[in-house]
Protein backbone atom coordinates (compact mmCIF):
# COMPACT_ATOMS: atom_id res chain seq x y z
CA UNK A 1 0.00 0.00 0.00
CA UNK A 2 2.60 2.62 0.56
CA UNK A 3 3.95 2.07 -3.21
CA UNK A 4 2.14 5.01 -4.43
CA UNK A 5 2.00 7.00 -1.00
CA UNK A 6 3.06 9.57 -2.99
CA UNK A 7 -0.39 9.69 -5.03
CA UNK A 8 -2.06 8.70 -2.05
CA UNK A 9 -1.08 11.65 0.57
CA UNK A 10 -1.78 14.36 -1.63
CA UNK A 11 -4.97 12.74 -2.44
CA UNK A 12 -5.98 12.00 1.52
CA UNK A 13 -5.47 15.77 1.87
CA UNK A 14 -8.22 16.96 -0.62
CA UNK A 15 -10.65 14.11 0.98
CA UNK A 16 -9.88 15.92 4.25
CA UNK A 17 -10.97 19.33 3.40
CA UNK A 18 -13.91 17.79 1.54
CA UNK A 19 -14.97 15.64 4.55
CA UNK A 20 -14.52 17.86 7.39
CA UNK A 21 -17.47 20.68 6.90
CA UNK A 22 -19.03 17.81 5.93
CA UNK A 23 -18.65 15.81 8.75
CA UNK A 24 -19.91 18.67 10.65
CA UNK A 25 -22.86 20.04 8.59
CA UNK A 26 -24.47 16.03 8.41
CA UNK A 27 -24.23 16.16 12.38
CA UNK A 28 -25.73 19.50 12.83
CA UNK A 29 -28.52 18.64 10.64
CA UNK A 30 -28.91 15.35 12.32
CA UNK A 31 -30.02 17.06 15.36
CA UNK A 32 -26.70 15.56 16.69
CA UNK A 33 -23.59 16.95 18.58
CA UNK A 34 -21.13 18.31 15.94
CA UNK A 35 -18.15 16.37 17.45
CA UNK A 36 -20.28 13.03 16.51
CA UNK A 37 -19.40 14.45 12.60
CA UNK A 38 -15.83 14.44 13.27
CA UNK A 39 -15.85 10.85 15.26
CA UNK A 40 -18.19 9.02 11.83
CA UNK A 41 -15.27 10.70 10.11
CA UNK A 42 -12.07 9.75 11.52
CA UNK A 43 -13.87 6.04 12.32
CA UNK A 44 -15.03 5.82 8.74
CA UNK A 45 -11.44 6.69 7.54
CA UNK A 46 -9.62 4.98 9.92
CA UNK A 47 -11.57 1.58 11.04
CA UNK A 48 -13.59 1.17 7.75
CA UNK A 49 -10.85 2.02 5.73
CA UNK A 50 -8.71 -0.79 7.04
CA UNK A 51 -11.18 -3.53 6.71
CA UNK A 52 -12.44 -2.62 3.45
CA UNK A 53 -11.50 -3.79 0.33
CA UNK A 54 -12.41 -0.84 -1.77
CA UNK A 55 -9.08 0.91 -2.82
CA UNK A 56 -10.92 4.05 -3.34
CA UNK A 57 -14.13 4.28 -1.34
CA UNK A 58 -14.29 6.46 1.36
CA UNK A 59 -16.43 6.07 4.67
CA UNK A 60 -18.05 8.77 6.86
CA UNK A 61 -21.03 10.37 7.96
CA UNK A 62 -23.71 10.50 5.24
CA UNK A 63 -26.66 13.07 4.14
CA UNK A 64 -28.86 10.54 3.29
CA UNK A 65 -28.82 9.44 6.86
CA UNK A 66 -29.40 12.76 8.31
CA UNK A 67 -33.33 12.96 8.35
CA UNK A 68 -33.70 9.60 9.52
CA UNK A 69 -31.36 10.34 12.39
CA UNK A 70 -33.26 13.51 13.47
CA UNK A 71 -36.46 11.81 13.67
CA UNK A 72 -35.14 8.89 15.24
CA UNK A 73 -33.07 11.12 18.11
CA UNK A 74 -36.27 12.80 19.04
CA UNK A 75 -38.27 9.17 18.83
CA UNK A 76 -35.98 7.73 21.02
CA UNK A 77 -35.96 10.41 23.66
CA UNK A 78 -32.24 10.87 23.71
CA UNK A 79 -29.11 10.70 21.91
CA UNK A 80 -28.03 8.02 24.08
CA UNK A 81 -30.68 5.76 23.47
CA UNK A 82 -29.77 6.19 19.50
CA UNK A 83 -26.56 5.21 19.84
CA UNK A 84 -27.59 1.79 21.18
CA UNK A 85 -29.31 1.77 17.13
CA UNK A 86 -26.42 2.71 15.73
CA UNK A 87 -24.47 -0.20 17.41
CA UNK A 88 -27.08 -2.59 16.62
CA UNK A 89 -27.57 -1.45 13.13
CA UNK A 90 -23.38 -2.14 12.49
CA UNK A 91 -24.36 -5.90 13.51
CA UNK A 92 -26.92 -6.50 11.29
CA UNK A 93 -24.97 -5.27 8.37
CA UNK A 94 -22.28 -7.60 9.48
CA UNK A 95 -24.99 -10.29 9.07
CA UNK A 96 -25.75 -8.95 5.79
CA UNK A 97 -22.24 -9.96 4.89
CA UNK A 98 -22.18 -13.29 6.26
CA UNK A 99 -25.34 -14.50 4.43
CA UNK A 100 -23.41 -12.34 1.30
CA UNK A 101 -26.33 -9.87 0.40
CA UNK A 102 -23.44 -7.39 -0.92
CA UNK A 103 -24.45 -9.54 -4.70
CA UNK A 104 -27.53 -6.70 -4.53
CA UNK A 105 -24.77 -4.15 -5.69
CA UNK A 106 -24.75 -5.94 -9.00
CA UNK A 107 -28.61 -5.70 -9.85
CA UNK A 108 -27.93 -1.42 -10.37
CA UNK A 109 -27.57 -0.69 -14.35
CA UNK A 110 -24.52 1.08 -15.43
CA UNK A 111 -26.88 3.65 -16.75
CA UNK A 112 -28.57 4.43 -13.19
CA UNK A 113 -25.11 4.67 -11.90
CA UNK A 114 -23.66 7.18 -14.23
CA UNK A 115 -26.59 8.85 -13.72
CA UNK A 116 -26.66 8.93 -9.72
CA UNK A 117 -22.71 9.72 -10.63
CA UNK A 118 -24.05 12.87 -12.89
CA UNK A 119 -26.62 13.97 -10.30
CA UNK A 120 -24.29 14.54 -7.69
CA UNK A 121 -22.20 16.17 -9.52
CA UNK A 122 -25.03 18.48 -10.51
CA UNK A 123 -26.14 18.88 -7.15
CA UNK A 124 -22.66 19.27 -5.13
CA UNK A 125 -22.21 22.50 -8.07
CA UNK A 126 -25.33 24.04 -7.27
CA UNK A 127 -25.57 23.32 -3.73
CA UNK A 128 -21.89 24.75 -3.40
CA UNK A 129 -22.60 28.07 -5.24
CA UNK A 130 -24.21 30.03 -2.22
CA UNK A 131 -21.48 28.97 -0.22
CA UNK A 132 -19.12 29.90 -2.86
CA UNK A 133 -20.09 33.64 -2.31
CA UNK A 134 -21.18 33.39 1.39
CA UNK A 135 -24.65 32.76 1.91
CA UNK A 136 -24.33 29.50 4.35
CA UNK A 137 -27.86 29.91 5.62
CA UNK A 138 -28.17 25.58 4.58
CA UNK A 139 -26.02 23.17 6.15
CA UNK A 140 -22.75 21.12 4.24
CA UNK A 141 -24.03 17.92 2.77
CA UNK A 142 -27.65 18.28 2.22
CA UNK A 143 -28.33 16.84 -1.41
CA UNK A 144 -32.05 17.01 -1.15
CA UNK A 145 -33.96 19.12 -3.27
CA UNK A 146 -36.24 20.73 -0.44
CA UNK A 147 -33.74 22.12 2.04
CA UNK A 148 -33.53 22.22 5.71
CA UNK A 149 -33.70 25.93 5.70
CA UNK A 150 -36.81 26.04 3.55
CA UNK A 151 -35.57 26.75 -0.08
CA UNK A 152 -35.00 24.78 -2.28
CA UNK A 153 -31.71 24.09 -4.43
CA UNK A 154 -32.98 27.09 -6.95
CA UNK A 155 -34.15 29.29 -4.89
CA UNK A 156 -31.53 29.56 -3.09
CA UNK A 157 -29.47 30.45 -5.70
CA UNK A 158 -31.42 33.36 -6.03
CA UNK A 159 -31.96 34.26 -2.72
CA UNK A 160 -28.16 34.22 -2.62
CA UNK A 161 -27.44 37.49 -4.70
CA UNK A 162 -28.99 39.77 -1.75
CA UNK A 163 -26.92 37.86 0.73
CA UNK A 164 -23.02 37.41 -1.01
CA UNK A 165 -20.03 38.75 0.40
CA UNK A 166 -17.51 40.52 -1.35
CA UNK A 167 -14.84 38.54 0.62
CA UNK A 168 -16.10 35.39 -0.32
CA UNK A 169 -16.16 35.66 -3.98
CA UNK A 170 -12.75 37.21 -3.36
CA UNK A 171 -11.52 33.55 -1.99
CA UNK A 172 -13.59 31.71 -4.24
CA UNK A 173 -12.02 33.11 -7.43
CA UNK A 174 -8.47 33.08 -6.36
CA UNK A 175 -8.93 29.51 -5.15
CA UNK A 176 -10.39 28.18 -8.35
CA UNK A 177 -7.71 30.04 -9.82
CA UNK A 178 -4.86 27.97 -8.21
CA UNK A 179 -7.21 24.75 -8.20
CA UNK A 180 -7.62 25.01 -12.07
CA UNK A 181 -3.56 26.14 -12.85
CA UNK A 182 -2.33 23.33 -10.60
CA UNK A 183 -4.48 20.62 -12.74
CA UNK A 184 -4.50 21.98 -16.00
CA UNK A 185 -1.16 23.44 -16.35
CA UNK A 186 1.56 23.15 -13.44
CA UNK A 187 1.04 19.40 -12.89
CA UNK A 188 2.39 18.48 -16.20
CA UNK A 189 5.15 21.08 -15.77
CA UNK A 190 6.97 18.92 -12.83
CA UNK A 191 5.82 16.37 -10.71
CA UNK A 192 6.47 18.62 -7.75
CA UNK A 193 3.23 19.97 -8.02
CA UNK A 194 1.80 16.29 -8.12
CA UNK A 195 3.00 16.00 -4.61
CA UNK A 196 1.69 19.28 -3.48
CA UNK A 197 -2.08 19.61 -4.13
CA UNK A 198 -3.35 22.81 -4.93
CA UNK A 199 -6.27 22.46 -3.03
CA UNK A 200 -3.52 22.93 -0.16
CA UNK A 201 -2.13 25.62 -1.63
CA UNK A 202 -5.91 27.31 -1.87
CA UNK A 203 -6.53 26.77 2.06
CA UNK A 204 -3.46 28.09 2.57
CA UNK A 205 -4.28 31.19 0.81
CA UNK A 206 -7.49 31.30 2.34
CA UNK A 207 -6.39 31.15 5.93
CA UNK A 208 -3.84 33.96 4.76
CA UNK A 209 -5.90 36.21 3.68
CA UNK A 210 -8.47 35.51 6.50
CA UNK A 211 -6.07 36.74 8.92
CA UNK A 212 -4.49 39.68 7.27
CA UNK A 213 -8.06 41.24 6.20
CA UNK A 214 -10.44 42.47 8.72
CA UNK A 215 -13.66 40.67 9.25
CA UNK A 216 -15.75 44.25 9.24
CA UNK A 217 -13.86 45.44 7.00
CA UNK A 218 -15.70 45.12 3.00
CA UNK A 219 -13.53 42.42 1.65
CA UNK A 220 -13.43 40.71 5.21
CA UNK A 221 -14.96 37.29 5.38
CA UNK A 222 -17.32 36.89 8.94
CA UNK A 223 -16.80 34.27 11.17
CA UNK A 224 -20.18 32.20 10.50
CA UNK A 225 -18.67 31.68 6.91
CA UNK A 226 -15.46 30.01 8.23
CA UNK A 227 -15.06 26.49 9.22
CA UNK A 228 -16.79 26.11 13.19
CA UNK A 229 -14.72 22.70 14.67
CA UNK A 230 -15.81 22.45 18.41
CA UNK A 231 -12.12 23.93 20.34
CA UNK A 232 -12.19 22.38 23.97
CA UNK A 233 -10.13 24.56 26.74
CA UNK A 234 -8.78 21.32 28.31
CA UNK A 235 -8.33 17.18 28.01
CA UNK A 236 -11.57 17.30 29.98
CA UNK A 237 -13.28 18.89 27.89
CA UNK A 238 -12.11 17.13 24.77
CA UNK A 239 -13.01 13.69 26.23
CA UNK A 240 -16.14 14.85 27.31
CA UNK A 241 -17.17 15.22 24.02
CA UNK A 242 -17.76 11.61 23.70
CA UNK A 243 -21.04 9.80 23.84
CA UNK A 244 -21.64 6.29 25.13
CA UNK A 245 -25.46 4.14 24.15
CA UNK A 246 -27.60 3.29 27.08
CA UNK A 247 -27.29 -0.15 26.50
CA UNK A 248 -30.54 -0.62 28.91
CA UNK A 249 -32.94 0.53 26.22
CA UNK A 250 -31.50 -2.75 24.08
CA UNK A 251 -34.43 -4.34 24.40
CA UNK A 252 -37.23 -1.65 23.25
CA UNK A 253 -38.98 -2.02 19.95
CA UNK A 254 -38.34 1.14 18.64
CA UNK A 255 -34.50 0.42 19.13
CA UNK A 256 -34.63 -2.06 16.72
CA UNK A 257 -37.00 -0.54 14.58
CA UNK A 258 -34.49 2.12 14.14
CA UNK A 259 -31.49 -0.22 13.65
CA UNK A 260 -33.32 -2.53 11.09
CA UNK A 261 -33.98 0.91 9.18
CA UNK A 262 -30.35 2.15 9.49
CA UNK A 263 -28.99 -0.71 8.55
CA UNK A 264 -30.94 -1.29 5.64
CA UNK A 265 -30.77 2.00 3.81
CA UNK A 266 -26.60 2.69 5.00
CA UNK A 267 -26.11 -0.78 3.43
CA UNK A 268 -27.99 0.66 0.14
CA UNK A 269 -26.34 3.69 0.51
CA UNK A 270 -22.84 1.87 0.60
CA UNK A 271 -23.60 -0.60 -2.43
CA UNK A 272 -24.19 2.04 -4.71
CA UNK A 273 -21.41 4.05 -3.56
CA UNK A 274 -19.20 1.23 -4.25
CA UNK A 275 -20.65 0.48 -7.27
CA UNK A 276 -20.17 4.22 -8.75
CA UNK A 277 -16.32 4.23 -7.34
CA UNK A 278 -15.42 1.40 -9.34
CA UNK A 279 -16.73 2.74 -12.29
CA UNK A 280 -14.61 5.79 -11.35
CA UNK A 281 -11.31 3.75 -10.66
CA UNK A 282 -9.37 3.95 -13.80
CA UNK A 283 -7.96 0.90 -13.01
CA UNK A 284 -10.98 -0.66 -12.57
CA UNK A 285 -10.90 -2.85 -9.50
CA UNK A 286 -13.59 -4.58 -7.75
CA UNK A 287 -14.61 -4.34 -4.18
CA UNK A 288 -15.58 -7.02 -2.77
CA UNK A 289 -18.79 -6.09 -1.50
CA UNK A 290 -19.74 -8.65 1.18
CA UNK A 291 -16.54 -7.54 2.74
CA UNK A 292 -17.12 -3.95 2.78
CA UNK A 293 -20.83 -4.69 4.53
CA UNK A 294 -18.61 -6.52 7.14
CA UNK A 295 -15.86 -3.30 7.53
CA UNK A 296 -19.18 -0.70 7.46
CA UNK A 297 -20.93 -2.73 10.10
CA UNK A 298 -17.49 -3.10 12.24
CA UNK A 299 -17.12 0.90 11.65
CA UNK A 300 -20.46 1.38 12.89
CA UNK A 301 -20.33 -0.62 16.00
CA UNK A 302 -17.21 1.49 16.97
CA UNK A 303 -18.59 5.04 15.92
CA UNK A 304 -21.67 3.89 17.91
CA UNK A 305 -19.92 2.70 20.85
CA UNK A 306 -17.73 6.19 21.23
CA UNK A 307 -20.68 8.44 20.09
CA UNK A 308 -20.46 8.91 16.71
CA UNK A 309 -23.07 9.19 13.74
CA UNK A 310 -23.81 6.29 11.38
CA UNK A 311 -21.49 5.51 8.76
CA UNK A 312 -21.58 4.88 4.93
CA UNK A 313 -19.49 4.72 1.87
CA UNK A 314 -20.01 8.24 0.41
CA UNK A 315 -19.75 8.94 -3.04
CA UNK A 316 -18.52 12.95 -2.43
CA UNK A 317 -15.34 11.80 -0.95
CA UNK A 318 -15.09 8.71 -3.12
CA UNK A 319 -15.47 10.78 -6.12
CA UNK A 320 -12.85 13.56 -4.69
CA UNK A 321 -10.91 10.57 -3.53
CA UNK A 322 -10.52 9.32 -7.70
CA UNK A 323 -9.91 12.44 -9.07
CA UNK A 324 -7.51 13.58 -7.05
CA UNK A 325 -5.39 10.80 -7.74
CA UNK A 326 -5.38 8.47 -4.77
CA UNK A 327 -4.31 4.80 -5.95
CA UNK A 328 -4.96 2.63 -2.51
CA UNK A 329 -6.75 2.87 0.71
CA UNK A 330 -4.29 4.46 2.10
CA UNK A 331 -5.28 7.62 1.10
CA UNK A 332 -8.59 6.78 2.83
CA UNK A 333 -6.52 5.23 6.17
CA UNK A 334 -4.78 8.74 6.07
CA UNK A 335 -7.46 11.37 5.81
CA UNK A 336 -9.03 9.24 9.05
CA UNK A 337 -5.99 10.31 10.88
CA UNK A 338 -5.88 13.77 9.10
CA UNK A 339 -9.36 14.22 10.64
CA UNK A 340 -8.03 12.58 14.31
CA UNK A 341 -4.98 14.78 14.62
CA UNK A 342 -6.28 18.15 13.55
CA UNK A 343 -9.47 18.19 15.71
CA UNK A 344 -6.92 17.17 18.96
CA UNK A 345 -4.29 19.23 18.05
CA UNK A 346 -5.58 22.54 15.67
CA UNK A 347 -9.08 22.99 15.64
CA UNK A 348 -8.63 26.68 16.62
CA UNK A 349 -6.59 26.91 13.17
CA UNK A 350 -9.03 24.84 11.18
CA UNK A 351 -11.42 27.53 11.89
CA UNK A 352 -9.79 29.46 10.25
CA UNK A 353 -10.06 28.19 6.91
CA UNK A 354 -13.04 30.07 4.86
CA UNK A 355 -16.00 27.86 3.95
CA UNK A 356 -15.23 29.48 -0.07
CA UNK A 357 -12.11 27.88 -0.26
CA UNK A 358 -13.94 24.16 0.54
CA UNK A 359 -16.63 25.36 -1.93
CA UNK A 360 -14.36 26.02 -4.57
CA UNK A 361 -12.83 22.42 -4.21
CA UNK A 362 -16.00 20.85 -4.41
CA UNK A 363 -17.20 23.08 -7.76
CA UNK A 364 -14.13 21.58 -9.27
CA UNK A 365 -15.37 17.90 -8.17
CA UNK A 366 -19.08 18.79 -9.11
CA UNK A 367 -18.24 20.01 -12.70
CA UNK A 368 -16.11 16.77 -13.04
CA UNK A 369 -18.11 14.38 -12.21
CA UNK A 370 -21.28 15.86 -14.70
CA UNK A 371 -18.87 16.90 -17.71
CA UNK A 372 -20.87 17.69 -20.25
CA UNK A 373 -19.12 15.07 -22.19
CA UNK A 374 -20.81 12.16 -20.36
CA UNK A 375 -24.39 13.02 -21.01
CA UNK A 376 -23.02 13.54 -24.91
CA UNK A 377 -21.86 9.74 -24.53
CA UNK A 378 -24.70 8.88 -22.84
CA UNK A 379 -26.79 9.87 -25.29
CA UNK A 380 -24.97 8.48 -28.36
CA UNK A 381 -25.44 4.89 -26.67
CA UNK A 382 -29.07 4.79 -27.16
CA UNK A 383 -32.30 5.15 -25.54
CA UNK A 384 -32.38 2.59 -23.29
CA UNK A 385 -29.41 3.65 -22.05
CA UNK A 386 -29.64 7.11 -21.61
CA UNK A 387 -33.42 7.54 -21.11
CA UNK A 388 -32.57 5.28 -16.94
CA UNK A 389 -29.31 7.79 -17.34
CA UNK A 390 -31.41 11.18 -17.79
CA UNK A 391 -34.48 10.32 -15.21
CA UNK A 392 -31.85 9.30 -12.63
CA UNK A 393 -30.12 12.22 -13.27
CA UNK A 394 -34.15 14.22 -12.92
CA UNK A 395 -34.83 12.23 -10.09
CA UNK A 396 -31.53 12.98 -8.28
CA UNK A 397 -31.19 16.89 -8.43
CA UNK A 398 -34.85 17.42 -7.84
CA UNK A 399 -36.14 15.16 -5.28
CA UNK A 400 -32.63 13.45 -3.51
CA UNK A 401 -30.37 10.68 -3.72
CA UNK A 402 -31.93 7.16 -3.56
CA UNK A 403 -35.36 8.22 -4.50
CA UNK A 404 -33.77 9.54 -7.87
CA UNK A 405 -31.80 5.98 -8.48
CA UNK A 406 -35.24 4.39 -7.27
CA UNK A 407 -36.57 6.47 -10.24
CA UNK A 408 -33.97 5.50 -12.77
CA UNK A 409 -34.04 2.12 -11.90
CA UNK A 410 -37.74 1.54 -12.33
CA UNK A 411 -37.16 3.02 -15.92
CA UNK A 412 -34.28 0.48 -16.43
CA UNK A 413 -36.49 -2.15 -15.55
CA UNK A 414 -39.56 -1.34 -17.65
CA UNK A 415 -37.35 -1.13 -20.32
CA UNK A 416 -35.53 -4.06 -20.04
CA UNK A 417 -39.39 -6.02 -19.55
CA UNK A 418 -40.11 -4.57 -22.32
CA UNK A 419 -37.58 -6.39 -24.45
CA UNK A 420 -37.72 -9.81 -22.36
CA UNK A 421 -41.59 -9.84 -23.80
CA UNK A 422 -39.68 -10.46 -26.99
CA UNK A 423 -36.52 -12.54 -26.23
CA UNK A 424 -35.64 -14.37 -23.15
CA UNK A 425 -32.76 -14.01 -21.28
CA UNK A 426 -30.22 -16.89 -19.46
CA UNK A 427 -26.82 -17.89 -18.85
CA UNK A 428 -25.38 -21.12 -18.07
CA UNK A 429 -21.99 -23.02 -18.49
CA UNK A 430 -22.26 -26.06 -20.69
CA UNK A 431 -18.55 -27.34 -20.62
CA UNK A 432 -16.20 -27.38 -17.97
CA UNK A 433 -12.60 -29.30 -18.70
CA UNK A 434 -10.87 -29.17 -15.31
CA UNK A 435 -7.46 -31.27 -16.91
CA UNK A 436 -6.96 -28.37 -19.41
CA UNK A 437 -8.74 -25.39 -17.45
CA UNK A 438 -11.09 -25.00 -20.73
CA UNK A 439 -14.77 -23.52 -19.95
CA UNK A 440 -17.09 -22.94 -22.40
CA UNK A 441 -19.86 -20.01 -21.35
CA UNK A 442 -22.52 -19.28 -23.64
CA UNK A 443 -25.48 -16.79 -23.59
CA UNK A 444 -28.37 -16.61 -25.25
CA UNK A 445 -30.47 -14.17 -27.25
CA UNK A 446 -31.27 -11.14 -24.40
CA UNK A 447 -28.48 -10.76 -21.98
CA UNK A 448 -29.24 -7.83 -19.63
CA UNK A 449 -28.11 -5.57 -16.71
CA UNK A 450 -30.49 -8.11 -15.02
CA UNK A 451 -27.58 -11.20 -15.63
CA UNK A 452 -24.94 -8.90 -14.06
CA UNK A 453 -24.70 -11.13 -11.38
CA UNK A 454 -24.58 -14.22 -12.68
CA UNK A 455 -21.87 -13.05 -15.48
CA UNK A 456 -19.81 -11.76 -12.75
CA UNK A 457 -19.87 -14.87 -10.48
CA UNK A 458 -18.90 -16.83 -13.33
CA UNK A 459 -16.23 -14.75 -14.54
CA UNK A 460 -14.77 -13.87 -11.11
CA UNK A 461 -14.92 -18.06 -10.13
CA UNK A 462 -12.35 -18.36 -13.07
CA UNK A 463 -8.81 -19.80 -12.30
CA UNK A 464 -5.52 -18.32 -13.57
CA UNK A 465 -4.51 -19.64 -16.77
CA UNK A 466 -7.69 -20.45 -18.03
CA UNK A 467 -9.12 -20.99 -21.53
CA UNK A 468 -12.36 -19.45 -21.88
CA UNK A 469 -14.32 -19.79 -24.99
CA UNK A 470 -17.75 -17.38 -24.59
CA UNK A 471 -20.60 -18.28 -27.28
CA UNK A 472 -21.82 -15.87 -28.40
CA UNK A 473 -23.75 -17.05 -31.71
CA UNK A 474 -27.23 -17.13 -30.24
CA UNK A 475 -27.53 -13.31 -29.08
CA UNK A 476 -29.45 -11.06 -30.27
CA UNK A 477 -29.42 -8.02 -28.22
CA UNK A 478 -26.02 -7.52 -26.07
CA UNK A 479 -26.83 -4.91 -22.81
CA UNK A 480 -24.10 -2.60 -22.85
CA UNK A 481 -23.64 -3.42 -19.07
CA UNK A 482 -22.71 -6.55 -20.03
CA UNK A 483 -20.50 -5.46 -22.84
CA UNK A 484 -18.75 -3.30 -20.07
CA UNK A 485 -18.26 -6.17 -17.63
CA UNK A 486 -16.75 -8.23 -20.26
CA UNK A 487 -14.47 -5.26 -21.19
CA UNK A 488 -13.30 -4.81 -17.36
CA UNK A 489 -13.12 -8.11 -16.88
CA UNK A 490 -10.52 -8.34 -20.09
CA UNK A 491 -8.54 -5.24 -18.74
CA UNK A 492 -8.32 -7.08 -14.96
CA UNK A 493 -7.52 -10.47 -15.72
CA UNK A 494 -4.49 -9.57 -18.57
CA UNK A 495 -1.52 -10.68 -16.12
CA UNK A 496 -3.76 -14.04 -15.03
CA UNK A 497 -2.98 -15.49 -18.25
CA UNK A 498 -6.59 -16.07 -19.39
CA UNK A 499 -7.50 -16.45 -22.83
CA UNK A 500 -10.58 -15.56 -24.53
CA UNK A 501 -11.90 -17.20 -28.16
CA UNK A 502 -15.12 -15.52 -28.94
CA UNK A 503 -17.53 -17.32 -31.45
CA UNK A 504 -19.79 -15.45 -32.82
CA UNK A 505 -22.19 -15.58 -36.42
CA UNK A 506 -19.08 -13.15 -37.33
CA UNK A 507 -16.31 -15.55 -36.93
CA UNK A 508 -13.81 -16.35 -33.67
CA UNK A 509 -11.65 -13.98 -32.38
CA UNK A 510 -9.03 -15.06 -30.09
CA UNK A 511 -8.89 -12.07 -27.07
CA UNK A 512 -10.79 -8.97 -28.85
CA UNK A 513 -9.39 -5.57 -27.58
CA UNK A 514 -12.55 -4.39 -26.98
CA UNK A 515 -16.34 -6.32 -26.75
CA UNK A 516 -17.79 -2.71 -27.01
CA UNK A 517 -16.72 -1.91 -30.61
CA UNK A 518 -16.89 -5.88 -31.59
CA UNK A 519 -20.34 -6.25 -30.57
CA UNK A 520 -21.87 -2.73 -30.88
CA UNK A 521 -24.47 -3.81 -33.21
CA UNK A 522 -26.00 -5.94 -31.22
CA UNK A 523 -26.26 -3.57 -28.35
CA UNK A 524 -28.97 -1.38 -26.92
CA UNK A 525 -28.43 1.49 -29.60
Amino acid sequence: MFKYLKNDLPASLVVFFVALPLCLGIALASGAPLFSGLIAGIIGGVVVGSLSGSNLGVSGPAAGLAVIVLNAITDLGSWEVFLVAVVLGGALQIVLGAIKAGVIGYYFPSSVIKGMLAGIGIIIFLKQLPHAVGYDSDYEGDLSFLQADGETTFSALSTMMQNFSSGAIVVTLVSLFILLLWDLVLTKKSDVFKIIPGPLVAVIIGVVYNFFIAPGSTFGISPEHLVSVPVPESTSDFLGQFSFPDFSAITRYDVWITAITLCIVASLETLLSVEATDKLDPQKRVTPTNRELFAQGTGNIVSGLIGGLPITQVIIRSSANVQSGGKTKMSTIIHGFLLLTSVVAIPALLNKIPLAVLAAILLVVGYKLAKPALFRKMYSLGREQFIPFIVTVLGVVFTDLLLGIGLGLGIGILLILIKNYQNSHFLHIVERDSEVHRVRMTLSEEVSFLNKGAVLRELNNLEDNTHLELDVSKVVRFDYDILEILDEFRLRTKDKGIHITVISEKGTFENPESFIKLFRSKSIA
